[in-house]
């Protein structure tokens, strides 16, 4: 059983609060505006396309190499990122891991959809967390692992 101070408690909002900003930039934007979202850390170790991002810059190339390349084929996916299960620990006053299941819905065009679309992924998520000096929590490292894909 998790048990906070009332401060760990407030911090366990925060880090909530940027996941889910996170995966709303994703949903919305397509990863296009994270410097904009402000929920990751300019030295974030990002694991994305198979590849190891380091830092904010890479992870912005990332997403606009994958939106250059859908736009040239055919065009950009309508994605929801579905979080559950999400868990927050400490190492210490500034800095958490955070673990949950990730359920991912992807389809081409924009909704609503009306044909059956089931999730893309479920993958287990591993991110860490940290304090910054302006006192706002970000994610300093992003992995994860798909538990079951879409054929």
């Amino acid at each position: 059983m998790a048990k906070f101070t009332p401060q760990q408690a407030a911090d366990v909002l925060a880090i909530k609060q940027v996941v889910y900003e996170w995966g709303d930039e994703l949903d919305i934007h397509n990863g296009l505006q994270m410097r904009q979202a402000d929920v990751l850390a300019e030295d974030v170790s990002y694991n994305v396309g198979g590849a190891w991002r380091a830092g904010l810059a890479e992870v912005e190339a990332f997403y606009e190499g994958r939106a250059e390349a859908m736009r040239a084929g055919a065009g950009l996916m309508t994605m929801r990122h579905i979080i559950t299960s999400l868990r927050v620990s400490f190492d210490d006053a500034d800095h958490a891991k955070v673990g949950y299941l990730l359920v991912f819905f992807a389809a081409l065009g924009d909704g609503p959809f009306d044909r059956y679309c089931d999730p893309l992924a479920v993958a287990d998520v591993k991110m860490e967390c940290r304090r910054d000096a302006d006192g706002e929590w970000r994610i300093a490292r992003f992995d994860s692992g798909q538990i079951f894909k879409r054929g």
